[in-house]
């Protein structure tokens, strides 16, 4: 009996059921569809949020590398020398006696911010002993939003 159940459950006018119908493939879109709806807002939201925090991390970093250097040295690379004292040894301007051989940064290279402009290294800087800054997504003075200006005085 069961064996006749199925069977008749497999097969339609006698034939064996294979494949989808329509109506089962256009409800299947339509549920991939609704989720795509309410998901990719909140996904697309997040991508400028973690571009901006990792500016954030990134500026840290420099700080960090920037205060050995000074350690080091006794001094802070002037805005000249700029960031890239920090990977490789300066050799115009007020040349550091104790360099360490290796550089400051582990990655070997100043990274551009996260919208692919160059970070802006001032010292001594107008908010400190150093500023360094990143224009934001528009990569213009000022702005708000994700187009806010982050900086190491601010964070």
């Amino acid at each position: 009996m069961k064996d006749e159940k199925v069977k008749r459950f497999l097969t339609r006018n006698g034939k064996s059921r294979k494949g989808f119908t329509l109506i089962e493939i256009l409800v299947v879109v339509f549920i991939l569809s609704l989720l795509v709806a309410l998901v990719a807002p909140r996904i697309i939201g997040r991508t400028e949020d973690a571009k901006i925090a990792d500016a954030k991390i990134q500026i840290r970093n420099f700080e960090t590398a920037l205060k050995l250097f000074r350690l080091d040295n006794g001094f802070y690379p002037s805005t000249e020398q700029g960031l890239e004292a920090l990977i490789e040894k300066p050799s115009g301007g007020r040349v550091p006696n104790h360099y360490k051989e290796e550089g400051y940064l582990e990655q070997r290279k100043i990274p551009l911010d996260p919208w692919g402009s160059p970070y802006i290294y001032i010292s001594p800087g107008l908010h400190g002993d150093f500023d360094i800054l990143s224009y934001g997504a528009d990569g213009r003075e000022g702005g708000e939003g994700n187009n806010a200006d982050i900086t190491n005085w601010n964070l």
